[in-house]
């Protein structure tokens, strides 16, 4: 992953066989050669990488709490301004934030939400693994629909979640910033060439990056890249970006994958395939997600046209 010619910015971290987030880490710094300043949200990626006395990180970093990763990014970015101004920095620094979707879609929404709106010049990155996993699969506003976690169990009193996620990347989007975009760690040159775009582009962006947690998502940890494709075969995970508002489709499954194969592979599914309604369940969540691909393709084609 990173040449090495170069000085490594983030080294291994206590994560959970087969987990990602290095991957994450690692593909958004070095996509470019400028300076970085970083800022991450409380979460798997924060913990693993920042046990004391130990880091990860070979950057500037700063922890943020749980909900202000977005403030936190706006208060370096206008400090970089600053020193830019006055003569004490003379290189072109960029400002990233991580965060996972706990404190990006709930908790620290507010925070990202007024940087987006305030037009801070920032790249934010969510890293999305569908629950807040760091305290033990609570359930988020990323979570699936029929996903069994903590605060959303299958038992008789509950299916697991009943609701559809966030559309994340529609309210983002209602801020108009500048660029947006999904990826995933099962397609890396596109996560690779979004970023390099992202970095290259004045103002905030966003990318939202999917990011399968194996210990609570429940499959093997040799698994983790197999997951992540299928999400996107599947329709769960479309690959777009939105740039200046303008949409643009960057990968279509030659042949859809079923939410059943998707699902299967994952045991914080595997209520629904004991269900009596079992069929009824995974048509109903296929033909949401699809219709949600068909949107993107028309408001796609709308825009070309």
């Amino acid at each position: 992953m990173t040449n090495k010619n170069k000085k490594q910015k983030f080294t291994a971290a206590t994560t959970c066989a087969g987990c990602p987030i290095g991957v994450v880490v690692r593909t958004v710094l070095d996509a470019t050669d400028d300076p970085i300043v970083v800022t991450n949200a409380t979460g798997c990626m924060e913990v693993t990488s920042t046990i004391y006395p130990n880091t990860s990180w070979r950057i500037p970093y700063i922890h943020s709490v749980f909900g202000n990763a977005g403030a936190t990014a706006s208060g370096i970015e206008a400090a970089v301004k600053s020193l830019s101004k006055q003569k004490k920095v003379s290189k072109k620094v960029k400002v990233i934030a991580f965060g996972g979707d706990g404190g990006t879609y709930d908790i620290g929404f507010q925070a990202l939400s007024g940087a987006l709106e305030r037009g801070h010049d920032f790249l934010y990155v969510c890293y999305d693994n569908g629950a807040y996993m760091n305290t033990g699969n609570q359930r988020s506003g990323g979570t699936p629909m029929g996903a069994s976690t903590q605060t959303t169990p299958f038992g008789k009193e509950s299916f697991g979640k009943e609701r559809r996620r966030k559309d994340i990347m529609a309210i983002v989007a209602g801020h108009h910033v500048p660029y947006l975009a999904t990826a995933n760690i099962g397609f890396l040159q596109d996560f690779k060439d979004k970023v390099k775009k992202a970095l290259k582009i004045k103002g905030p962006k966003f990318i939202l990056v999917f990011s399968p947690c194996v210990a609570l998502w429940k499959f093997p940890p040799s698994k983790t890249f197999d997951v992540a494709k299928l999400g996107t075969e599947a329709n769960f995970w479309p690959l777009y970006e939105v740039e200046n508002g303008k949409y643009k489709l960057s990968y279509e499954p030659k042949e859809r994958k079923s939410i059943e194969e998707f699902y299967g592979m994952q045991g914080r599914f595997k209520h629904i395939f004991r269900d009596e309604n079992k069929d009824s369940i995974l048509k109903k969540i296929q033909t949401e997600i699809d219709n949600d691909f068909e949107r993107i393709k028309a408001t796609v084609k709308a825009h070309k046209d």
